[in-house]
Formats: C-alpha cells, structure tokens, sequence
C-alpha cells in the first residue's frame, strides 16, 4: 500500500462498531476490519470531544496493542486513541517484549495466534518481568474453542475476548481492569 493509499481512510467509532474503510482494499484487510467491529454497525451522528486537560494527560493510560495483522493493530489502535489512551503497538510477541523492556504499559492487549511466539508465550514471558507481574492482560483473539479461555487465563492473560468484540464492552473492561490495578486488587 503506498503512503496515499494509507492516508485516506474513513473511521467510524461508535458504541457498537468501528470501522476503517479505504479504497482499493483487499479482501483480507476487509476480514481484519470486521475481526474487531460488531456485526450492525450504524451510521455515526456528530460527535464533539471535549479539549483534553492537562490533568487528563497526567491520568492518560498507556497501552500495548500486539498483533501480526496491522489492520487489527490500527483499528484497536484507534478506538483506544479516541477514547483517550496513549497507544502503542507490536506485529509481533519479540517486538512487544522489547518495547516492554524499555516502556511500562498500564495494560496489554494481544492476539493469541501469531508466528514464531504466540500470545501465550508472550504473556507467560511478559509475567516474569518484575515490571509486569500485575499489569492486566487481556487476549482479542479468534481462538474460541472450549479449552482456549482456561489456557490464556493459565498463561497470564486476565480475561479472553473472542473476535468479533464489541468496542464499548472492550473500553468498559479495560476500564475495570485499570481500576483493581490501580487500588491493588487481585484480578
């Protein structure tokens, strides 16, 4: 894809969906863009953001989004940043362990299925830095069959989401799971 080609976008964020669509997409971007948003997207009405304070940005959460599929990065990617978190993001396990070596994330959002180490492998690593044993995890996959939720629990992820998710249920969670880090609470 050229750099004209990636800047023209339309994005969607809504309670329900989020949707990127470009020209000349192939149709395996457009399965990426659909592993995220909800089934019934509707149109979006005018949407106004309120001016972010500078104690907005003293509070502001980071969070490392990893995945091999860009497109999915992109879009997690935006609707965090539109919901006012500072993003960062990973194509691979390798990738996001470094960048966790060198930046403390407030939480984590991975894909289980990825080549050479998969999200499991990731989170089980990401547990044994000091800097990380409590920081929530939380897998967006398509993995869903009956022992996957008990499997990702056992290797460090707080809580499994099974593509598609719903944007609004991701940011409640997320949400959640910041505030029982903060205040010191088991997950």
């Amino acid at each position: 894809m050229t750099n004209a080609e990636s800047t023209i976008a339309l994005v969607t964020v809504e309670e329900k969906a989020l949707t990127l669509d470009r020209p000349n997409q192939s149709a395996h971007s457009q399965d990426s863009y659909q592993a995220l948003a909800s089934k019934n997207p509707r149109p979006r009405k005018g949407v106004r953001r309120a001016k972010a304070t500078t104690q907005d940005k003293e509070l502001q959460r980071v969070v490392l989004i990893v995945d091999d599929v860009p497109d999915v990065t992109e879009m997690i990617g935006l609707l965090l940043r539109h919901a006012g978190y500072e993003v960062s993001t990973a194509d691979s396990a390798k990738a996001a362990l470094q960048l966790a070596r060198k930046r403390n994330y407030d939480l984590i959002i991975s894909d289980i299925g990825m080549p050479e180490m998969n999200g499991y492998e990731l989170a089980a690593a990401l547990r044994r830095l000091r800097d990380y044993s409590n920081t929530p995890m939380i897998a967006v996959t398509g993995y869903s069959e009956y022992d996957d939720r008990g499997r990702a629990v056992n290797a460090g992820f707080d809580v499994h989401l099974t593509k598609p998710i719903e944007p609004a249920h991701l940011l409640s969670l997320m949400k959640e799971l910041l505030s029982r880090a903060q205040s010191g609470t088991e997950h």
